[in-house]
């Protein structure tokens, strides 16, 4: 038995904060001050354990806003793999508004977790930069973007999402925003 050195706990573990983040993710989404000791109860676990994983309620926000993250930049991919690189830029960058939006407690969650929501690039900066490096970098490549953007030339040109207020008419203010940024990024490519 003691040759395991307890990577079944680990395995556990794991499983646990993964239920703990859907579950946040689903409570957070429908309301952003929805009581952690209800997430902890419909994901299953004991208040011990839920405070081991996130010893408050700004942790948990980050947390669940860093998994989301995860699986947005897993899109970047996806898309580089089935589209143009500009196309797929732009297709990355509606889905970004989407994740942003459609998640309206999240968005309140993460204001209220994080004084200054310009810190997006702080939250999901490591994923969320190499997405973008990825999809910048094959634009630049193809020639369909202006060379030496950078990631974060990108995350600060398109800050002003975080200001739009997700409960207004959200669509049309982020479609022209992104298609502002896209204009810019297009300005000066070579292929142009």
């Amino acid at each position: 038995m003691g040759q395991h050195k307890g990577s079944p706990l680990r395995s556990d573990a794991q499983r646990n904060r993964e239920r703990i983040l859907q579950v946040a993710l689903e409570e957070l989404t429908k309301s952003s001050d929805a009581p952690l000791s209800a997430i902890a109860k419909k994901a299953g676990v004991g208040q011990g354990t839920f405070y081991r994983n996130f010893p408050n309620r700004e942790a948990l926000v980050l947390e669940v806003y860093r998994f989301e993250v995860q699986q947005v930049c897993g899109a970047a991919c996806q898309l580089l793999r089935t589209r143009e690189p500009d196309q797929a830029l732009r297709e990355w960058m509606d889905r970004l508004v989407r994740y942003a939006m459609a998640k309206a407690g999240l968005a309140d969650a993460i204001r209220s977790a994080t004084s200054t929501l310009g810190s997006l690039a702080g939250v999901g900066h490591g994923p969320l930069t190499e997405a973008v490096g990825v999809l910048l970098k094959a634009n630049e490549d193809a020639g369909t973007i202006r060379p030496g953007v950078t990631p974060d030339d990108f995350l600060l040109a398109i800050a002003g999402l975080w200001q739009i207020d997700p409960h207004s008419d959200w669509q049309a203010r982020a479609g022209r925003l992104m298609d502002l940024v896209m204009d810019g990024l297009r300005a000066g490519a070579p292929g142009r």
